[in-house]
């Protein structure tokens, strides 16, 4: 078991997808695909991965500048086709499971916050039976989108924490910004949807370039 000592941070709220989820390739593929199927201009890989955490609506219209707003609902249909057929294909990063039940030991709350739908989030924990881990949980669909901080002050208010004592974890400059507008310290991963190079103006804490990597600065600075 860790050694214990005073937490710094009472609430530590996570990004999904590319932080904890090895989820990045595959949404990249299914975005320029839907965007395809409504003949749009498939977006470049870099272009499709800047626009992971926002939430899907506004995600998809930023990935796809020339599709027309009246085929945005058939947008989401088809990205959401190609994702759910990729489903069981999703799997968390190694490491995840031993890192989270350190912090759970030390008695950190845990939370999401995700650019995801509910039912999108609900069905990824029930996938990898993680329910019970996380204390909290928001998605795009059921408060507003990053970098709009609604959804980090969501969960401090629900749980009763300060921003000064909450830390955003994630892997794109949309969770990094969120942090910054709800006032809340930050860590950026680098092994997920943005490169790391843009998340130095944000202020980060960290910047982990693997898993262990911040699992053993989490277990020294959290």
């Amino acid at each position: 078991m860790p050694q214990q000592r005073p937490r710094r941070f009472d609430l530590i709220a996570f990004d999904w997808d590319g932080t904890l989820f090895d989820s990045t390739q595959i949404i990249v593929r299914c975005i320029q695909r839907a965007v395809a199927d409504v003949g749009g201009a498939a977006p470049s890989d870099k272009a499709a991965a800047y626009v992971i955490g926002m939430g899907l609506m506004e995600a998809l219209a930023h990935a796809a500048p020339d599709v027309p707003p009246s085929k945005y609902p058939e947008l989401g249909r088809r990205y959401r086709v190609h994702y759910n057929s990729h489903q069981n294909d999703l799997a968390l990063f190694d490491g995840v499971l031993a890192l989270l039940a350190d912090l759970k030991e030390r008695q950190h709350v845990l939370a999401v916050a995700t650019g995801k739908s509910r039912r999108g989030l609900d069905d990824a924990l029930r996938t990898v039976e993680l329910r019970s881990v996380f204390d909290g949980s928001r998605t795009a669909d059921e408060t507003a989108g990053k970098p709009d901080p609604l959804m980090l002050r969501e969960l401090m208010a629900e749980f009763g924490c300060e921003p000064a004592r909450t830390l955003m974890i994630g892997d794109t400059t949309h969770d990094l910004q969120m942090a910054c507008n709800a006032g809340c310290p930050s860590v950026g991963v680098s092994y997920g949807a943005h490169e790391p190079d843009a998340f130095h103006a944000l202020g980060p804490m960290f910047i982990a370039h693997s898993v262990p990597q911040l699992h053993h600065w989490l277990l020294d600075h959290a």
